[in-house]
């Protein structure tokens, strides 16, 4: 994908096409266990505007998947927030069957938990431990030595226990 994207950036309508087509296959099957049927392509458009509107960003020297899943993970917990807010009397009987309150508020949980660690550490964190993706993965997507981010796991691991056992 990473070459689409490159010719997309250049202004290549059919690879952009292209690009939208891949990215929308990836992230149907990115989605599929995070969100139920009713939400997903309203969230896989909004991951794909996003996409549109940062794909002048993309550096093309890093690898184009995790950049995507990055957009992605925003997108959805984004989604998460709104759903997580509305009353219940705005939820209809398709949400009944999708009661995925607690990891909405252990995700909200998490996301206050790494605000409290300096960037570098919450990313690492984020990339290697929750989003799955390898040390080195996660250095192409973070733009951070893989020394690095293994430094910043360790250290923002040690500091979240820190912070958690003052409480």
């Amino acid at each position: 994908m990473a070459n689409l994207t490159a010719r997309a950036q250049a202004g290549d309508r059919e690879a952009y096409r292209a690009l939208l087509v891949e990215c929308r296959n990836w992230l149907g099957a990115y989605f599929a266990g995070k969100v139920p049927q009713q939400l997903r392509d309203d969230l896989i458009q909004d991951t794909l505007l996003s996409l549109h509107r940062k794909l002048a960003t993309y550096d093309s020297r890093r690898a184009f998947l995790p950049w995507l899943a990055a957009i992605a993970r925003y997108r959805w917990v984004d989604q998460l927030r709104s759903l997580y807010r509305k009353p219940e009397t705005l939820l209809d009987e398709n949400h009944a069957a999708w009661n995925d309150e607690p990891a909405i508020a252990a995700r909200i949980s998490l996301e206050r938990l790494l605000a409290r660690l300096p960037a570098g550490q919450a990313e690492a964190i984020e990339l290697v431990k929750i989003e799955g993706l390898s040390i080195s993965e996660a250095a192409s997507a973070s733009g951070q030595s893989e020394s690095l981010v293994k430094v910043n796991i360790h250290r923002g691991l040690k500091r979240l226990a820190a912070s958690i056992e003052s409480e």
